[in-house]
């Protein structure tokens, strides 16, 4: 598996670098916007783990021209602590971030944990049924992975198409934060909680705000019926 690593700083970069291909990856790595998108072009890779601020132009810009040009899972790495800034790089299509400082431990986890989800996706869409799953306003085609709202086509990245699957395999039914994020992250932690969260907001940005439902202090669940 191909991993490119997108990092302004030299000491980082080398040292994720060394680390990933201690455990079996080809690494690639760029230190900034512009070759960070000709990298991801030229070496087309599994994953890119991505610094949000970078010269030349930052992170959630090569987000975008690389997710317009191929789907790629994305780990976003981000000094600042900062929600806004983390739902903008989920909004672009990342599908999980890191908080710098990071320990390599959990950068690798990660990492293997989106890999393990993208292999397990092109299983589901192989093998997925024929029919499109209607509930309410909502048309879920799990096969050719596209989403409808009242007819309309509704842009989803991966991780989001997966978490609202998810949820409409059960309608109405609350599921925790937990166990979405087992499902759909493939891990279990739950300094991941927010990630769920992020990524639950981008939906109710893309799909309106009346169709997922927040139950407090235990989870969502999808208010749509068949």
């Amino acid at each position: 598996m191909r991993i490119l690593v997108v990092e302004d700083e030299p000491t980082i970069a080398k040292a994720v670098a060394d680390r990933l291909s201690a455990e079996g990856f080809a690494v690639e790595t760029a230190g900034d916007g512009p070759s960070a998108v000709a990298r991801a072009r030229e070496t087309a890779p599994d994953l890119i783990v991505l610094d949000v601020m970078l010269p030349g132009f930052d992170g959630l810009e090569v987000c975008r021209r690389v997710q317009a040009g191929r789907p790629v899972p994305v780990l976003m790495l981000t000094a600042r602590d900062d929600e806004t800034d983390k739902l903008v790089g989920l909004g672009v299509g990342a599908d999980d971030y890191l908080t710098k400082p990071f320990s390599m431990r959990e950068l690798v986890a990660r990492i293997r944990a989106l890999l393990r989800r993208v292999e397990r996706a092109a299983t589901l869409t192989s093998s997925a049924p024929e029919p499109v799953t209607r509930l309410g306003p909502l048309e879920i085609d799990e096969r050719s992975r596209r989403v409808r709202r009242d007819g309309a086509e509704v842009h989803l990245t991966p991780t989001e198409f997966d978490l609202l699957a998810c949820l409409a395999r059960s309608p109405g039914a609350v599921l925790t934060r937990a166990v979405l994020l087992e499902d759909v992250w493939d891990w279990a932690d739950a300094s991941g909680t927010r990630v769920v969260d992020g990524h639950v907001k981008a939906l109710r940005r893309k799909l309106g705000p009346d169709l997922i439902r927040t139950v407090h202090g235990v989870g969502y669940s999808l208010e749509a019926q068949p």
